[in-house]
């Protein structure tokens, strides 16, 4: 039997979101399994726990200053610690905005390697030759300029939306997905990416919310556009984890962090 670690996947922001990254990842550990020429087998999956918790918006609390209940840090270091209690090794957040709080998370639970999903996209991009992306996200992404910040680490450069389109997307995701309206997501994010791709040519988009892909893949709408899916690079690097990769702590596994 396959040995593994035990992993954790911070969840329910929003929920379809959530329990897509399980498809996610359970997609990539069989990967995982066919790469080093094993069978992929029920009893080889790693030990993995989802947490589908109700927090507060992410959006509207950095729009925010004020403390109270409306902010998500609490509840998401509550379910941080539930993983961590079930001996979660490594967690991904299923979420782009609540990256917000990584560094608090982290610093709460320096036990456990908490993966920073921008970060993961942007060294996969440059590792893969890209120069410039386009980003589509929501407006509390934007704001902190998670994935910009990112990717200038990385040395790609970054075109966002106008801000009608920002308020396009957010419809889409709002109205859209999370209201169970697909038709509807699949036109909102369809009409920015198409945009994004007139505006700044063939550069790769970022689908940078969790809703926007359950929207936007297999329209056939932008069928020629390049789309890259952060949950699905965060899956793979939570995978790699789960099969023994050391983290950024050095704390466990026989392989470096892969690059």
């Amino acid at each position: 039997m396959v040995s593994t670690n035990v992993v954790g996947i911070l969840g329910g922001m929003g929920p379809a979101a959530g329990a897509d990254f399980v498809r996610l990842f359970v997609q990539a550990c069989a990967q995982q399994m066919r790469a080093r020429g094993e069978p992929v087998r029920d009893q080889s999956f790693p030990e993995h726990w989802l947490a589908q918790v109700p927090v507060p918006d992410r959006t509207g609390a950095l729009a925010s200053d004020a403390s109270g209940a409306h902010q998500p840090l609490e509840p998401m270091l509550q379910a941080l610690g539930r993983l961590a209690a079930l001996g979660s090794r490594a967690v991904a957040i299923a979420c782009n905005t609540a990256h917000a709080w990584h560094a608090n998370l982290q610093e709460r639970f320096p036990q456990v390697e908490l993966l920073h999903m921008a970060r993961e996209t942007a060294q996969q991009l440059a590792a893969q030759g890209a120069t410039d992306v386009a980003l589509m996200a929501t407006e509390g992404t934007y704001r902190v300029r998670l994935y910009e910040e990112a990717l200038a680490e990385a040395g790609l450069a970054c075109h966002v939306p106008l801000a009608n389109e920002r308020q396009t997307i957010m419809r889409g995701i709002f109205d859209g997905v999370k209201a169970g309206n697909m038709p509807l997501a699949e036109q909102c994010f369809s009409e920015v990416a198409l945009r994004l791709a007139e505006r700044h040519g063939p550069v790769t988009i970022i689908m940078g919310c969790t809703e926007v892909p359950l929207g936007l893949q297999g329209s056939a709408a932008v069928a020629g556009l390049r789309l890259v899916d952060p949950a699905q690079v965060l899956a793979a690097a939570l995978a790699n984890r789960a099969y023994g990769a050391y983290g950024a702590h050095g704390a466990y596994g026989a392989s470096p962090r892969p690059h």
